[in-house]
């Protein structure tokens, strides 16, 4: 199986496009074409549906892609050695982190690796829990940088413990409080993020029992926050979410109080390649030691 076919395919499935697949290979086109044609024929099969809109993988591609993508990143993981060997770290890093973190925390980290390590690619993608896990699960990210969620099947290093909480609106009953009751999210008029699906705000109320009064949800915080503002309900989110955004909101502590366990995921460190490993190792160094402080 050839490698470049293999990296056709992989770029044509995440770019939906041979178009695109090729300007992110510097390919031509028809280039891609061929390649992933060559591809569809050493194995029999089809791979992708064509259309004018562009290509989608069928179903047999769908199976084959976990497959495809494993092999290239073991292939890259064998020159990473090599040139580890060689003295000069080389490679590449697929972050996958809430965008709280990849707003405040990362790009220090990223900026002091760089510095040392300039040969060594670095592709940042920001989503929910749901999505980090995902990119995890498919290996299409090395490291997710996220909260802790019971039963998580990857190798886990904490980093830090992040206080939830609540947001009220400035005219709110409870806005001189020195605390809000979590309770009262059972009838305050509730905002929920990530279009209702926030995995740690969620495990909290299961935690406790609490069925909030669910009114509006939102995709990002900073919607969520601008609602809050507007007097629409009250929300609730953990401290690094809120910081840099400037709202008009009361932040109080929760009672009882809640934190969530952010740190840095992975499926194992024994595993991963040298690139990854070291990045990992100045992430741990620098979130332990400065930005959890």
């Amino acid at each position: 199986m050839e490698t470049a076919r293999c990296r056709a395919v992989l770029a044509a499935a995440e770019t939906g496009s041979f178009s695109r697949a090729a300007e992110v290979l510097r390919y031509t086109p028809s280039g891609v074409n061929q390649l992933v044609t060559a591809f569809e024929n050493e194995l029999g099969f089809s791979v992708f549906r064509r259309s004018t809109k562009g290509v989608s993988l069928t179903e047999n591609g769908q199976l084959l892609l976990p497959t495809v993508r494993e092999f290239l990143r073991q292939e890259d993981r064998l020159f990473e050695l090599a040139t580890e060997i060689n003295g000069l770290l080389i490679g590449s890093v697929t972050i996958a982190a809430y965008s709280s973190i990849a707003t405040h925390w990362l790009p220090a980290v990223i900026r002091v690796f760089q510095q040392d390590y300039p040969h060594v690619s670095i592709r940042l993608m920001e989503g929910i829990w749901q999505e980090v896990s995902g990119w995890l699960d498919d290996r299409t990210a090395d490291i997710g940088f996220f909260s802790y969620q019971e039963g998580m099947p990857y190798e886990w290093i904490p980093l830090a413990e992040d206080p939830m909480l609540a947001l009220l609106p400035q005219g709110h009953p409870l806005a001189d409080a020195s605390a809000y009751p979590l309770k009262d999210c059972e009838k305050d008029d509730f905002i929920m993020p990530a279009l209702g699906c926030d995995d740690d705000v969620e495990a909290l109320f299961r935690h406790y029992g609490i069925v909030p009064k669910i009114r509006f949800t939102t995709m990002e915080n900073f919607s969520a926050m601008s609602m809050v503002e507007q007097g629409l309900g009250i929300s609730i989110m953990n401290q690094l979410i809120t910081e840099g955004h400037i709202c008009n909101v009361v932040k109080l502590p929760l009672a009882p109080p809640a934190q969530i366990t952010m740190g840095a995921a992975l499926h194992s460190r024994v595993d991963a390649s040298p690139a990854v490993k070291m990045f990992l190792k100045y992430a741990v160094r620098m979130l332990t030691q400065t930005e959890t402080t």
